[in-house]
């Protein structure tokens, strides 16, 4: 299958390097489009892909589209190219987050092929964790050829949608926490006289292969745990210092947050793609974009009381 990609940032830039760099896919078979042509070009410039010039002209180079862009950017795009997929019957792929297939849907106006894919940002070093969920009408082909797509820049599970805002809360988010992890390990160590860069790459080493291990291994990690932990050594004495001071209860609320700030940005897409009613009149039912505060009346029809800033 050929690939058209909306947008060329780092994520668009760090799956296309994999499907090239992996072999999976031809750079011949790949093409990327972007308002800002120089970003296209220099994603070009880097792996040898094409470049199309216009949103159409990317549909119809294009087995399946894979929607690169920013999230606030979809009511504008989607509806503009929606003929041009409908026609071609073109294979949609979102990486965007907090975006449900539902969602896309609406905004195209039709029942798509829409696979939703979100990896997480080691992608840009071959190493993400991806989840993909489908719409309806996607094929076990095109499942296939997501697959493939994503096992091109790390490893890969079909996900039941419902689980994808905590796959976020866990995959897209704990990167950052085991950065944090990582730096104060060498923060400590810079703490008791190392030198800062000798002690990152200790720890973030140190902490790659902890995570191999986890990996390959049968074993539960609190059995890995034991395993480094002497009678009466130091090691354990760092764990029960650690659980002392909280450190799972820490870890468990951070993905209690980020789960439920994902959930309150579902709830406003929700609420946003709704068809709505004003004093009674329908509004077309069409995706529009409004700020301001609004309110449920219970009578006799549901009605929000919106500030419309622009309409689609």
């Amino acid at each position: 299958m050929k690939i058209g990609f909306f947008g060329a940032g780092n994520m668009a830039s760090a799956i296309v390097g994999g499907a090239v760099s992996s072999g999976n896919f031809k750079a011949e078979d790949i093409s990327v489009y972007d308002i800002d042509n120089t970003k296209a070009r220099l994603l070009s410039d880097e792996f040898s892909v094409c470049v199309s010039e216009t949103p159409d002209s990317l549909i119809d180079f294009a087995d399946a589209v894979v929607l690169a862009v920013k999230p606030n950017i979809f009511p504008t795009l989607l509806p503009s190219i929606s003929k041009k997929l409908r026609e071609n019957n073109s294979l949609v792929v979102s990486i965007a987050a907090g975006k449900t297939t539902e969602f896309i849907e609406k905004l195209l106006g039709f029942k798509a092929p829409v696979i939703r894919i979100m990896p997480n940002i080691n992608a840009t070093v071959l190493e993400a964790m991806s989840a993909y969920c489908c719409s309806e009408s996607v094929t076990d082909d095109q499942k296939e050829f997501v697959n493939k797509l994503c096992s091109s820049f790390g490893k890969v599970m079909p996900l039941s949608e419902s689980y994808f805002p905590l796959f976020c809360s866990i995959a897209g988010c704990a990167p950052a926490y085991a950065y944090m992890f990582i730096d104060s390990l060498a923060r400590s160590a810079v703490k008791n006289g190392m030198n800062k860069s000798v002690a990152l790459e200790i720890a973030a080493q140190t902490v790659l292969g902890s995570a191999k291990k986890i990996l390959e291994s049968d074993e539960h990690p609190w059995e890995l745990i034991d395993k480094v932990c002497s009678p009466g050594g130091t090691t354990i004495e760092g764990v029960v210092s650690l659980q002392k001071d909280g450190f799972e209860s820490a870890v468990c609320n951070a993905v209690d947050a980020a789960l439920q700030k994902d959930k309150k940005s579902l709830m406003h897409i929700k609420l946003f793609t709704t068809k709505c009613i004003f004093f009674g009149r329908p509004l077309g039912g069409r995706p529009f974009l409004c700020y301001g505060s609004f309110a449920l009346r219970a009578v006799p029809a549901l009605r929000f009381h919106i500030k419309i800033s622009r309409a689609y």
